[in-house]
């Protein structure tokens, strides 16, 4: 498999796992710090590699009034603090191509949105960038479809690629994940994601905000570990009831201590 080097110490597909984790939005410089330095500590204990993840932009929330995050400006200043305070690599969503450029000079890797994984000047853009590329499979699209997606950052140059799994349509509401689909997906010579908390949410399932079933992340994410994964994706936040968005889908500190735990023991086993 073609590894992705993020930087000296931190290669994804390797021998060990990674964890991409953190609130979906970047609430703040004390919200992601406390976060980052708890799951630091925690992919330390496990012998797991970290990457700290949140959004300085959700540009896609169900209602015109939810709060969509910090923007760039602030979002990139945040990120910048929790670089200097807790010494993890970050990535974090890009939407258009006239964002990328910045995010690059701040972040380690970067990611793009499910509903965005076929824009092809979005892709390239991040390609020319150098950094990994964290591409998300569409709710839309069939894995093997996804060959497409890395064919256009890889026209760039850049052979850093990743690809995440979170979950398929599945009539109005609902998604399910098709394990078959990481297999398909690991032989593109990629590593590939699985985002165990993106998969359980219920899209627009709240009416005006989407709904999330956390109590199936757990079963999900063991049965991926177990078809075999590089990285686990994971939205993780000290009060998921008070996030400013995916807080229904989302893990507090023992939820993820728990789910990371027995991942990484399936994940040493396969």
């Amino acid at each position: 498999m073609n590894c992705v080097k993020v930087n000296e110490n931190l290669v994804i597909g390797g021998s060990k796992l990674t964890l991409i984790g953190g609130p979906c939005t970047a609430e703040g410089p004390e919200l992601c710090c406390e976060v980052a330095l708890f799951l630091k500590a925690l992919c330390r204990k496990l012998d797991v590699q970290y990457v700290f993840k949140a959004s300085f932009d959700k540009a896609n929330r169900s209602s015109g009034t939810s709060r969509r995050g910090p923007g760039l400006e602030e979002g990139l200043r945040i990120f910048a603090e929790v670089k200097k305070q807790c010494d993890v690599p970050i990535i974090t969503d890009v939407h258009e191509c006239d964002e990328v450029a910045a995010v690059a000079e701040v972040v380690d890797m970067l990611q793009i949105p499910a509903f965005l994984c076929r824009q092809t000047d979005l892709l390239q853009a991040a390609g020319q960038t150098g950094l990994p590329v964290n591409i998300k499979k569409g709710q839309f699209m069939a894995p093997e479809d996804m060959k497409g997606c890395i064919e256009k950052v890889r026209m760039t140059g850049n052979n850093k690629v990743l690809l995440t799994e979170r979950g398929s349509s599945f009539g109005y509401h609902n998604l399910v994940v098709d394990m078959r689909g990481l297999a398909t997906m690991r032989n593109f010579d990629v590593p590939v994601v699985f985002d165990a908390t993106h998969s359980v949410q219920l899209p627009g399932g709240l009416g005006n905000a989407s709904g999330g079933q956390r109590e199936f992340v757990f079963p999900l994410a063991r049965a991926a570990a177990a078809v075999g994964i590089d990285a686990l994706f994971a939205e993780v936040h000290p009060r998921p009831a008070e996030a400013w968005s995916d807080g229904p889908n989302s893990l507090d500190f023992d939820g993820i201590t728990e789910v990371l735990t027995k991942v990484k023991k399936i994940y040493d086993l396969c």
